[in-house]
């Protein structure tokens, strides 16, 4: 694969995130476009993605806060976040299913870890699917247990890493 840039997201890179998050989760698990946008206008510094040469090929996304209950699903839009928060919640990780596989959500969530680190943030907080438990272990996240969170209509499991 051609080599790769990581950058903060701007609006017009809405419509190949949106169809990259359609594609990858399913049904109502998917962010809306109009989420979307609000969290790239909201918080562009806590919205990286990953291009080759050609295209979007992934994207991570968040929000801030002082306090953080993941199963809130207010945040999601938004509400109640705080940019100067020292927790850093993440809404997606995701990449394009003809990418996967292929390293990208590594260099995405290094990228993330180095920015969010670099923004003087404490703690990285995310929700995941189990299959992706171990995953995240890769990258320091601790297991916190079951989260009370039925987004999409699935169970999920709440990580942290501390930065």
């Amino acid at each position: 694969m051609s080599k790769v840039n990581i950058r903060s997201a701007n609006e017009q890179d809405l419509d190949r995130c949106f169809e990259i998050e359609s594609i990858s989760y399913a049904g109502n698990e998917a962010a809306t476009k109009e989420k979307i946008l609000k969290r790239i206008q909201t918080y562009p510094e806590g919205f990286l993605v990953i291009e080759n040469n050609i295209e979007i090929i992934g994207f991570i996304n968040s929000g801030a806060a002082h306090k953080v209950e993941l199963s809130n699903e207010e945040f999601k839009e938004l509400i109640g976040h705080d940019p100067s928060g020292e927790n850093i919640v993440i809404m997606s990780l995701v990449v394009h299913p003809e990418y996967q596989g292929k390293g990208m959500s590594g260099k995405l969530m290094n990228s993330f870890i180095a920015a969010m680190r670099k923004l003087g943030k404490k703690r990285i907080y995310l929700i995941c699917q189990s299959e992706l438990v171990d995953m995240y272990a890769r990258y320091g996240f601790i297991y916190l247990g079951e989260s009370d969170s039925d987004h999409g209509g699935l169970s999920w499991h709440e990580m942290s890493l501390s930065l």
